[in-house]
């Protein structure tokens, strides 16, 4: 498994090996002693799966907040998307900053989004799919979002048209208006 940085050093990349031959690939998407000599001690106690019909779909930018905070790996199981976080934690030296990655069905990378950071994404193809574990469970009272065109982020979506949104994202607030759920411990 390779690990990749980003701009943003708490967002990591995983590449997992894959191992192919003519019947096509296996690979290890998550083993936690694996991941453990990585750096990376994370208890996952969730997996969802997602599926958007069509390219343009956006969700997000999603985060629950504490005592229900979640660190999540995402992977793509089925077409293309990018991949966004979005720092969060109050007096971090990258708060508000944003980084991407592509994740998709052939390139087979990871993305890994800590605690206190926004999670969104975009499909490129029709029937993507992304599949992923979180550290904590789903808690409705501590689901929270913001804007996915905040100004204040500026994040570069690489979109066509506008997006397929839901209702609750297209509500959603700005960064600026929410309250400091996270603080950087550097």
């Amino acid at each position: 498994m390779q690990v990749l940085t980003t701009e943003l050093p708490d967002v990591l990349i995983l590449e997992p090996a894959r191992f192919s031959d003519q019947r096509g690939f296996f690979s290890e998407s998550w083993n936690r002693r694996r991941m453990a000599e990585a750096g990376i001690d994370i208890d996952f106690v969730q997996d969802n799966h997602s599926l958007s019909h069509q390219a343009g779909t956006l969700r997000g930018l999603h985060f629950q907040t504490p005592p229900h905070a979640q660190a999540k790996l995402l992977r793509c199981g089925r077409g293309r998307l990018y991949d966004v976080a979005v720092d969060i934690r109050h007096g971090s030296p990258t708060y508000g900053r944003w980084t991407g990655a592509e994740l998709s069905f052939e390139n087979g990378r990871q993305l890994l989004v800590p605690v206190g950071f926004l999670h969104g994404f975009v499909t490129r193809e029709p029937e993507t799919e992304i599949i992923y574990k979180c550290s904590d469970y789903y808690a409705p009272d501590c689901d929270a979002s913001v804007r996915f065109d905040d100004p204040d982020i500026g994040i570069d979506w690489g979109l066509d048209g506008p997006p397929i949104l839901s209702e609750k994202d297209a509500a959603a607030p700005r960064l600026r208006d929410l309250p400091a759920y996270f603080e950087w411990r550097g």
